[in-house]
């Protein structure tokens, strides 16, 4: 059952847009594919599902080796600006796009980066130094860019 609801999932992403949850949700019961919000967060997260300014998409690969898009991309598409205090980085995103932008940043797995925090339109990058930090941020005001 997990499987084909999975693939309903997926199909329905190629298919049409999908802004939330809900209406996810409402268009899985259309195809007779009752499922609760707990069931539906699990999948979205299973299938890496990211969300964008127009709902939600597919990963880039589905062969589980490219699963989020390169940090590049992520941050032209949501980020706007980057200011540093200290150690701390503040990227600022479009609404709805920090959750992206931090997922990207996490996945990259940089030395830089001792972890992340994320709003609706701000993320918190801590870094282990005020140099770190400022390498940090030269490189992303260049994705920004």
């Amino acid at each position: 059952m997990k499987s084909q609801r999975h693939s309903a999932i997926q199909e329905l992403l190629v298919t049409t847009t999908v802004t939330n949850q809900d209406e996810l949700r409402r268009k899985l019961a259309g195809r007779g594919i009752h499922v609760t919000q707990a069931t539906l967060s699990r999948d979205i997260r299973e299938l890496k599902l990211m969300k964008g300014p127009a709902g939600y998409a597919l990963p880039v690969s589905l062969d589980g080796e490219d699963d989020l898009p390169a940090i590049a991309s992520v941050l032209a598409d949501f980020g706007l600006e980057v200011r540093q205090a200290l150690n701390l980085l503040i990227v600022l995103t479009t609404m709805g796009g920090a959750q992206p932008v931090a997922a990207s940043i996490d996945s990259e797995d940089w030395v830089e980066v001792v972890g992340t925090i994320a709003g609706d339109n701000t993320v918190l990058i801590i870094c282990p130094d005020s140099d770190k930090a400022a390498l940090l941020r030269s490189r992303i005001e260049a994705y920004i860019a």
